[in-house]
């Protein structure tokens, strides 16, 4: 991503330097214009209580020695740790961990998670749309075959993405126009700004439910469908076939 305008954000507000909003530049396959997204920093650091019901869900479901990926600023993994839960929190920013660090969680990382291996966990969570980390469709199936190798017996796999058809629906008929020939229409590619500061270009990618099922199949993964949010997100819930 560049500079870690993401990690700088959280570090400002943690630190009371700042409480400036995060600028979020989309653009989606075959269309021209970007949109425009601000997300206040403090949304990041919200509390069990302000949580959206997906994401409660997933946390109450979280068992035994659990790995929270991307986890910005650690909010989830701090209710887990609260909660008497054995929690690693991950993240690839260097100024996320630095702010995980700061609010008290106890073991933090500081590596993709493509590049993370050697300890089995119970539960891997990926929250906030977090199997977008994997950035493109093609390379769904080896991000999840990685997931799989941190998984202990029994693991689960809950994670949360959102289906945004919809952005291409033409009319109330629920008539759309997905452009033909282009790449699948969940992948996307984002710029952060914060305080006049862009990061570089990243992929990231929204999966429709059926799409995750069949991808999830072809590395020997179940998928579950735990629950389904207000508009067009889900939590899902994905595990070994052969347990």
């Amino acid at each position: 991503m560049g500079i870690d305008v993401f990690g700088k954000a959280l570090l400002d507000y943690q630190k009371g330097v700042s409480k400036g909003d995060l600028t979020t530049y989309l653009r989606l396959r075959g269309y021209e214009d970007v949109i425009i997204d601000t997300m206040s920093t403090a949304y990041l650091f919200r509390g069990f209580g302000t949580m959206l019901q997906l994401e409660q869900t997933a946390l109450q479901q979280c068992r035994g020695k659990i790995l929270d990926i991307g986890c910005g600023a650690g909010s989830h993994s701090l209710f887990l740790q609260e909660s008497g839960k054995e929690v690693v929190a991950l993240d690839s920013s260097p100024g996320a961990v630095e702010t995980c660090r700061l609010r008290g969680l106890r073991q933090v990382e500081h590596t993709p998670v493509t590049d993370y291996h050697g300890t089995k966990f119970d539960t891997l969570l990926l929250l906030m749309n977090g199997i977008g980390i994997s950035g493109r469709l093609g390379r769904l199936k080896g991000f999840l075959g990685h997931l799989k190798s941190l998984l202990a017996k029994n693991g689960q796999i809950l994670l949360d993405s959102s289906d945004i058809r919809y952005m291409y629906q033409e009319n109330e008929s629920s008539t759309f126009h997905i452009p033909q020939g282009a790449p699948y229409y969940g992948e996307a590619r984002f710029v952060m700004e914060y305080q006049g500061e862009k990061s570089g270009p990243f992929p990231w990618l929204y999966l429709d439910c059926d799409r995750l099922r069949k991808v999830a199949a072809s590395v020997d993964l179940s998928f579950e469908l735990v629950g389904l949010g207000d508009h067009f997100d889900y939590l899902a819930k994905l595990t070994h076939k052969s347990y």
